[in-house]
């Protein structure tokens, strides 16, 4: 182990749906050391006309929202982005990289919206998104990173905490419980309690029935600011964004909410861990799930199956699109442009392979795919933390009116939403003095015996009543502990 072993507390916070040429692809010129966009990337559109990157100048929330309405992330859409059909055969080739274009503009066949080509087709310039922009600078920024799956959210944030999707290609149909191994009950049964989940208004890790005992670990963001400025971070954190617009808009960054409110959450994880004692000690790493339908130009590789038992209809014997990746730590020399040192990218089992590496006592990885994942060892070549990064970073200003926050709250619910709505209603809930670990394992049974509750009708209506069914059942589950 190389300087690791100096870090004692590892921060991943994992944002939504956005490849790494629409946010990263412009932080460097290209060049045989960053894979960065040239501008004359192109996508072909129904009639042939070629339709090439581009970028929308400004900060005003136009700018900020595109793409807007939100592109396709379903497996099949994603073949399409990758291959221009939405059945692939097996073994796929390569991808060209070339249906982004004609896949986004098929969306209105299921959803209204103007839906214009060249929305998926657009980045954002370092200026735009300065913080993510800056902190790849000063510290770290990792162009081979791929998606673990070319799939939706689900069974992205399912490879980095279980290094595993289980099987699952898309978000929906809900397969609860979700009972996949994953590394915090790994730190659990080697005696390791240090470790905490963050989140806003609902974890996706919650879905993760294995953790539902262990529902303690899960903190309120507030709680993660006190704990880096106190010095009383975990060995392990992990942060989840707000993913519904309550008294605050989204700041999840998955398309069309505003990027700039991710960036302010980013600026206020890096500030808070900056200005704490534990700061020289500290790793960051700023990731995103998956691409959410965005055009990136490099083609993702084949990947290792999770299991040796072969699933369907996909296999997860590929990797999904690059997707943003900055590394922090006071260890890593400025101006770093990490790559893996032999042929297998970086992808989510990392984080996994990474905490492995610093704490062994946790055990063997979870998955073949895992396995074989390199970690963030490598990037950490300073002999000192010598790279202390700036005192605070600041963010673009960005404050939506009442007028505003109002209509969101009003507004229908993307997949996504849907989605966690589907999760809260799944949940055990409990009465307040019950038994909670009998009715966890209660409520697992049936869930094996008679499948996925649905949502409660009108549930999902709109953003503010799945804001308010979701608190409610947070309650009944936080109640059982």
């Amino acid at each position: 182990m190389g300087q690791l072993g100096r870090i004692d507390h590892i921060v991943v916070l994992m944002l939504e749906n956005r490849s790494f040429d629409s946010m990263l692809g412009m932080l460097y010129p290209a060049s045989p050391q960053f894979d960065g966009l040239t501008g004359t990337e192109s996508n072909l559109d129904p009639n042939g006309i070629a339709i090439p990157v581009w970028n929308c100048p400004g900060t005003d929330r136009t700018a900020l929202t595109i793409p807007n309405p939100d592109p396709g992330e379903l497996w099949e859409d994603i073949n399409t982005q990758l291959f221009g059909t939405p059945s692939v055969p097996d073994p796929a080739p390569t991808p060209t990289l070339g249906g982004f274009v004609k896949n986004y503009l098929s969306q209105a066949l299921k959803a209204p919206g103007n839906y214009d080509g060249k929305a998926v087709m657009h980045h954002f310039t370092p200026q735009q998104v300065p913080v993510i922009s800056g902190l790849a600078r000063q510290f770290a920024v990792c162009d081979r990173w791929f998606a673990s799956a070319p799939c939706q959210t689900w069974p992205n944030r399912f490879f980095v905490h279980a290094c595993t999707a289980n099987g699952c290609e898309n978000n929906d149909p809900p397969r609860f419980p979700y009972a996949m191994d994953t590394v915090f009950n790994q730190f659990e049964r080697a005696g390791i309690k240090d470790w905490k989940i963050y989140y806003q208004d609902i974890a996706l890790s919650h879905a993760l029935s294995r953790l539902w005992l262990l529902a303690d670990h899960f903190r309120y963001y507030e709680e993660f600011r006190q704990d880096a400025r106190s010095g009383s971070l975990p060995c392990y954190s992990f942060i989840e964004p707000r993913y519904f617009t309550i008294l605050h808009p989204p700041n999840d960054q998955h398309p069309p909410h505003v990027v700039t409110l991710g960036e302010q959450l980013i600026a206020d994880v890096y500030n808070s861990l900056r200005s704490g004692p534990a700061w020289p000690q500290t790793l960051l790493v700023v990731l995103y799930d998956e691409h959410g339908g965005c055009y990136d130009h490099v083609p993702p590789p084949p990947a290792t199956p999770p299991a040796s038992a072969p699933t369907a209809p996909f296999n997860f014997d590929r990797y999904g699109v690059r997707v943003p990746a900055v590394i922090v730590s006071p260890y890593i020399e400025q101006g770093t442009v990490l790559r893996p040192s032999g042929n297998v990218p970086y992808d989510h089992t990392a984080i996994a392979a990474t905490l492995r590496k610093r704490f062994p006592a946790i055990g063997p990885p979870l998955t073949a795919r895992e396995a074989e994942a390199p970690d963030l060892d490598a990037v950490l070549t300073l002999s000192a933390p010598d790279n202390l990064g700036p005192p605070s970073v600041e963010t673009l200003p960005y404050a939506p009116s009442p007028a505003e926050v109002a209509r969101m709250q009003l507004a229908p619910l993307n997949a996504m939403q849907k989605a966690l709505v589907h999760l809260a209603a799944n949940l055990p809930c409990t009465a307040a003095g019950a038994d909670f670990a009998s009715a966890v394992a209660q409520h697992i049974a049936d869930l094996c015996r008679t499948g996925s509750k649905p949502t409660p009708p009108g549930q999902d209506a709109h953003v503010s009543v799945a804001a308010d069914f979701i608190r409610k059942q947070l309650g009944g589950f936080i109640r059982g502990l």
